[in-house]
């Protein structure tokens, strides 16, 4: 916990758990919502789409504008944003005049202000610790706190989805902004010099993209976890299917199933925040991606809640540890003046490929059904675990000189002379 001796992470630390509790509620009424007014698989996909393809086009000029201007006043406007958008779906919801269409379109803007919040908070990061060596415990803390939120949110959704509707979850979403809204303007941040442009968007552009192209750790990395975005995580948009249709269960099946999802993933980013260093991060990579693919395997298989339970539970744990190694070993070795950008990239990478997947999800788990969707997506993540174990010799003889520089290893003695 030693991140939260930074009061500026500690204000944000408090004021996004009670926030990111009510997203996760939300996200569960959202697709409770569509899948009881539609049973439709491509439908369910569809909205998670929606809600996920403007960080696929939006998020590498979002980079260059978190690296031009403050972080800080962007994560307070995107936060103002989305609470407008849970009220407006609350508002809908509770008047009984909510359709499909405007779900969509709400979600859809709600993509739109991810886009630009998700590179502004994870490079904002760096700037709410006080001690450099505390990043990585930072980022596994984020992991913990959204994790943690998970395996509330979508239990309490569950339940009030049964007791009185699913407005309710949207509606208390939208009060839960005001916490974080209330840390962001409570925080003492320095002033940093706003680095104006130096060249035209497409310049900077270009300069992100060549140096991600450039650097063999960086690209691998996030190959991978585009990769396990793509086929693994639409799992979490046909759970409704495995909670009404499999499993012959209703909203609280959903809420227990994602739940279980969020506890596996909770405990994973709390292991990783015990850890105290980077050292080897790149093995726990290969295994936590592995892990993942080996649970959606089990989902698909199981056909009881219990089993179903353990399974997601475990590829929760085995996705968490691999988002947040990924992402700490990205913080710890990209240059400053590029991290808004390369950050732009890993949001990419990790949300913006996700609609993809999901639309694709959707469509194959209406031809073949979800099991067998969720099982091949399992068995793709194990195959791109195995080419990154192959291809970690080389990633760490690259990065050896960067951890030098940093003081995280000993530089290595000098030949004897002959």
């Amino acid at each position: 916990m030693r991140a939260l001796d930074s009061r500026n992470y500690r204000l944000f630390f408090e004021g996004q758990l009670v926030s990111l509790i009510g997203s996760w509620m939300t996200r569960v009424a959202t697709s409770w919502l569509v899948y009881r007014v539609t049973h439709s698989a491509f439908l369910l996909g569809f909205t998670s789409f929606a809600g996920q393809i403007p960080i696929f086009f939006l998020t590498p000029f979002a980079g260059v504008w978190v690296d031009r201007w403050s972080r800080h006043r962007t994560l307070v406007v995107t936060q103002v944003l989305s609470m407008l958008e849970s009220f407006a779906l609350a508002a809908l919801a509770l008047s009984g005049r909510i359709t499909i269409p405007e779900i969509i379109a709400l979600v859809l803007f709600q993509g739109v202000v991810n886009s630009f919040d998700m590179p502004a908070r994870q490079a904002f990061v760096v700037q709410m610790i006080e001690r450099r060596e505390d990043l990585g415990n930072a980022i596994a803390l984020n992991s913990s706190m959204v994790n943690g939120a998970r395996l509330v949110g979508p239990a309490v959704a569950g339940m009030i989805i049964a007791a009185v509707g699913e407005g309710y979850c949207f509606l208390l979403d939208g009060f839960s902004y005001l916490a974080v809204i209330a840390s962001l303007l409570a925080m003492r941040v320095a002033p940093v010099p706003v680095r104006r442009a130096r060249a035209r968007m497409t310049s900077e552009l270009k300069e992100g993209w060549r140096y991600v192209k450039e650097s063999t750790p960086i690209h691998s990395v996030l190959l991978l976890l585009a990769l396990v975005s793509l086929v693994g995580m639409p799992y979490t948009v046909l759970m409704p299917i495995f909670a009404g249709t499999i499993l012959h269960g209703g909203a609280h099946t959903l809420g227990f199933l994602m739940a279980a999802a969020g506890l596996g993933a909770l405990t994973g980013a709390v292991t990783l925040a015990m850890r105290p260093n980077v050292l080897g991060l790149g093995k726990i990579i290969v295994w936590s991606a592995s892990l993942f693919g080996a649970g959606l395997i089990g989902f698909g298989f199981s056909r009881m809640l219990w089993p179903s339970l353990v399974a997601v539970a475990g590829a929760g744990f085995g996705m968490m540890r691999h988002m947040a190694s990924s992402n700490t070993i990205l913080q710890t070795i990209v240059t400053e003046d590029k991290r808004g950008r390369v950050m732009a990239y890993y949001s990419m990478a990790f949300q913006g490929i996700a609609p993809f997947g999901s639309l694709a999800a959707g469509a194959i788990a209406a031809r073949i059904g979800a099991p067998a969707t969720i099982m091949g997506g399992g068995a793709l993540c194990r195959a791109g675990a195995a080419w990154f174990s192959w291809r970690l010799p080389l990633l760490r003889r690259a990065v050896r000189p960067i951890y030098e520089e940093l003081g995280i290893l000993p530089p290595l003695p000098e030949p004897p002379e002959l």
